[in-house]
């Protein structure tokens, strides 16, 4: 059986699913799932993501996190912590940034939110030598000083979508029509988590919904607020969803969600204006949203760009030249991705990021 036969088996019995009941069986089903079944990132995956691009994105978020402990007086013990954290580049790439912060990594312990076995594989051995410790949710963390970077990941949580009717909301829904998987819409009924939206859309508007989002946020947001500590959250996005931004892809490539169920990514741009609003109502100051490029430029990726390509020639140049433009770029991933930061209301932001 493929996990297409096991959808329409449960279509059949259930009838139609929401779209975040698709997403959680295509990227988490136990024995057909893209993330439990595969190593999806890199040139041999599906997509790269900022970290494999290039060292300095994963270098200069660990001194930012680093100066960050600084500033908020280098509590011990504390976590650090990722969620999603792939291949667990990014934090080889942290810690080896922070190896010469006196005190950071004596007093740290690491946890890492990771729901694919495949990658806690792989992230075991690129991390061997600091003991990370794996969790399959968030509340599983320690309840300390917390500094945290979740780099891509909100962007995979299933999101129910929902088309504006009048005063009230049609959810899109999968079916099955003839054998194959489709989508329809389900009947007009109010939505209270979207009564706000009424003021910004018009019929016929679609918006998007992660109910994950915001637990999730206020969990991490929690413990900075009692113990102390910080929150990078990296993603593709903007304030307030408007419009479908469901895409699968397959071998970098755009693809037909409903296809081959299981065997391309999923993901929609993240709404920030549900996670700022979790990260405060939970205790935490937030940061204005900040493009990821400003972020990185204010972090000095220009100068770090710099020294890196000092005994650098010919190919090796011009590709560092080239990752600097694709994380920085307006046109590439500077703008498209934003960065959001949680901090304690008694300290000061991250360095980068402006409350």
């Amino acid at each position: 059986m493929s996990l297409r036969d096991h959808l329409i088996a449960r279509i059949d019995i259930d009838g139609p699913l929401s779209l975040a009941d698709y997403m959680a069986e295509c990227l988490l089903n136990p024995q057909y799932g893209y993330y439990t079944t595969r190593d999806p990132l890199g040139a041999s995956g599906d997509f790269t993501t900022a970290p494999e691009i290039s060292q300095m994105f994963g270098e200069l978020l660990g001194l930012c996190l680093a100066q960050t402990w600084l500033d908020q007086g280098s509590p011990a013990p504390f976590t650090l912590a990722e969620l999603g954290p792939g291949r667990g580049t990014l934090m080889a790439d942290l810690l080896r940034a922070t190896r010469a912060v006196p005190g950071f990594h004596d007093a740290m312990q690491l946890h890492l939110v990771e729901a694919s076995p495949t990658l806690r594989k792989t992230q075991a051995e690129t991390l061997k030598g600091y003991a990370p410790i794996w969790h399959d949710v968030i509340d599983d963390l320690p309840r300390q000083p917390l500094f945290l970077v979740a780099n891509e990941f909100f962007d995979a949580l299933p999101v129910r979508q929902f088309l504006r009717d009048g005063s009230g909301w049609r959810e899109k829904r999968i079916g099955r029509a003839e054998g194959c998987l489709t989508f329809g819409l389900g009947p007009v009924a109010d939505q209270s988590a979207l009564a706000h939206r009424l003021e910004d859309t018009r019929d016929g508007d679609l918006v998007e919904l992660c109910e994950a989002a915001a637990p999730i946020t206020a969990a991490i947001a929690a413990r900075i607020a009692t113990h102390g500590g910080a929150a990078l959250i990296i993603d593709y996005g903007d304030w307030r969803s408007l419009g479908d931004t469901l895409q699968a892809l397959r071998d970098h490539a755009p693809s037909d969600p409903l296809e081959a169920p299981g065997t391309a990514d999923l993901t929609t741009h993240v709404d920030f204006e549900p996670l700022t609003e979790a990260g405060r109502a939970a205790g935490c100051a937030a940061t204005r949203l900040t493009p990821q490029g400003v972020f990185l430029e204010r972090l000095g990726v220009t100068e770090r760009a710099r020294a890196l390509a000092a005994p650098l020639q010919g190919e090796a140049l011009e590709s560092l030249i080239a990752a600097h433009r694709r994380l920085t770029h307006p046109e590439e991933m500077g703008n498209l991705f934003k960065v959001l930061g949680l901090y304690p209301t008694t300290a000061t932001p991250p360095p980068g990021l402006q409350s």
